[in-house]
């Protein structure tokens, strides 16, 4: 009994830090976001503690469903971008010699090295009126083009900035494949595009759906691209909780719409849990 007892106070000292850090940082933050959509907010900002369910009604509003169904196209765009992308990008690397493999990874991931503001303040310069792409295509007779403030400079940031989460869990997977498959389905007289349909892909469809998770969830919360590169005209929910909080100080809806925001990424975590496990 007493070694049990030892053993269980070990578990517990050891898991006990990252116990204090959800807890702390996670679980009471969200308690206090899930209890603040059940109030009214104050004449001046803030919080008053009287029951309603007003915020929940809110939700419905045509307003705010346009900003998550644009939120939706947004992020699904990136995604679909980032994938188309990132595929052949990882299964390039993954048939490098390993020696470049190491420095093509490297400069996958350098991006991250840089701040992520200095980035996104990169493509400002870029995009607009007399920047880099501007100032080529005007230089050809096509420009200048209006490339900044509008969806598809959002779609360039995200894409840009979450394009290593994509490549990175698609060569881990393509990397582990058997090249023995490909080599059979070949000397069965398939030719090398009906080898990737029939085994590449499928056996790939694990980090497909992983790469696709980890692009389409910060890009579905990022507020800073969509401030940034998309202006006033365009809003995502990201923008729209942080206006809720600091603008507005109506924190009892923008906790609602935070929790909303909580409870579609749930969602599409069991989804991606149920098509992984039954591909």
């Amino acid at each position: 009994m007493s070694r049990s007892r030892g053993r269980r106070l070990g578990a517990f000292v050891f898991l006990s830090p990252g116990l204090t850090y959800l807890v702390v940082l996670l679980l009471v933050p969200l308690a206090l976001v899930m209890s603040y959509t059940v109030f009214q907010r104050g004449r001046f900002g803030g919080v008053v503690y009287e029951f309603t369910t007003e915020n929940f009604a809110r939700l419905f509003d045509p307003l705010y469903m346009n900003v998550v169904v644009e939120t939706l196209k947004i992020s699904a765009v990136t995604t679909l971008i980032a994938l188309l992308v990132g595929y052949p990008t990882a299964y390039l690397i993954a048939q490098l010699p390993r020696k470049w493999k190491t420095v093509a990874l490297v400069a996958i991931v350098l991006p991250f090295w840089t701040n992520f503001i200095i980035r996104v303040y990169a493509w400002i310069m870029l995009l607009n009126g007399p920047g880099l792409i501007n100032s080529g295509l005007k230089a050809l007779g096509l420009g200048p083009l209006e490339l900044l403030y509008n969806e598809g400079a959002i779609v360039t940031g995200l894409v840009y900035s979450y394009l290593p989460l994509m490549v990175l869990p698609l060569y881990a997977t393509i990397e582990r494949l058997d090249p023995q498959l490909r080599e059979a389905s070949a000397n069965l007289g398939a030719s090398a595009f009906t080898t990737f349909r029939k085994v590449t892909l499928p056996l790939t469809v694990p980090g497909v759906l992983t790469g696709s998770l980890f692009v389409f969830v910060p890009s579905f919360g990022n507020f800073v691209i969509p401030e940034m590169l998309g202006g006033s005209k365009s809003i995502m929910v990201g923008n729209l909780i942080r206006r809720e909080f600091l603008s507005a100080r109506d924190w009892p809806f923008g906790s609602t719409l935070a929790l909303a925001l909580i409870a579609v990424l749930l969602v599409l975590l069991v989804a991606q849990a149920w098509v992984a496990r039954r591909a």
